[in-house]
């Protein structure tokens, strides 16, 4: 893991987290179950599993959005039990207000927080960190995807989140802008050290940003594996043990392509020490 000059964010706490959810009919549906993760200050983990395992239920009880049916969460010492501007969310779809520039978007969590008057200086920081400094007076329809992200990442960031919560932020986006973008999220974690947990369905972009990967089962979701991503950064997509790795864990969701694996998926103690 990076060590940043400053680190902003904090520790998060999972402890058998649950969730149900209720039907119209007043049926019942086990999203999450018995979830506990830690991630250290100013880590960057990346949640992985299959479509409906949880994923982005979890992200949104980090975030206070939902209450967990069981268990706790707490960043740092406090209890999550609202959402707070401590923990940002940021989802695949920038949601840019249209009729706001790039730099009016970006002042527009300062707005929400009444707080623009004495903080308004950080909008040009936050510009220039993620290269947006002469599109500031732009609308968002005259910008292309990655720059779209690239504004509401700074968005997000202005609020000085202690943990940054990302729904598959990239997954619009075409493979070269993609990668383009997990560079400019490597950046900017980097230098301010922020808590950051990662929903995404790309293995390689698991690999390519975390410190850890934390697998997750079908539904219920559980957490049934957390790999050390030992890798020097920056990482190289074509290094060999960055390919084993990405073999390793398709095969443990099954996703190899072999028949003959499909049913008992290797252990991966080899490689995430």
């Amino acid at each position: 893991m990076v060590t940043p000059q400053a680190v902003e964010g904090a520790a998060l706490q999972l402890r058998g987290v649950g969730k149900t959810f209720v039907r119209a009919d007043r049926s019942t549906v086990l999203a999450l179950e018995g979830v506990s993760l830690d991630v250290a200050a100013g880590e960057l983990v990346s949640l992985v599993g299959p479509s409906g395992c949880g994923k982005s239920t979890l992200l949104r009880l980090i975030a206070g959005l939902e209450p967990a049916t069981t268990g706790e969460l707490r960043v740092g010492s406090e209890p999550i039990t609202c959402p707070s501007a401590e923990r940002g969310l940021m989802f695949q779809d920038p949601s840019l207000f249209p009729w706001l520039t790039v730099r009016r978007n970006i002042e527009s969590g300062l707005v929400a927080r009444g707080v623009l008057r004495q903080r308004r200086h950080e909008v040009a920081e936050f510009l220039r960190l993620v290269g947006l400094e002469a599109f500031a007076d732009v609308y968002p329809h005259q910008l292309s995807g990655g720059m779209a992200q690239r504004a509401a990442l700074a968005r997000a960031l202005i609020n000085h989140p202690r943990v940054l919560l990302l729904d598959e932020p990239l997954g619009a986006l075409d493979q070269f802008t993609r990668m383009r973008m997990q560079d400019e999220i490597l950046r900017v974690w980097e230098s301010r050290g922020t808590t950051m947990v990662l929903v995404t369905h790309d293995i390689d972009e698991a690999i390519y940003v975390s410190d850890r990967i934390a697998i997750m089962t079908p539904r219920p979701g559980r957490i049934e594996q957390i790999i050390d991503v030992a890798l020097k950064r920056p990482r190289r997509r074509t290094d060999a043990r960055f390919l084993a790795l990405r073999a390793e864990i398709l095969e443990r969701l099954n996703l190899s392509g072999d028949p003959a694996n499909s049913s008992s998926p290797p252990a991966l103690d080899n490689l995430s020490r």
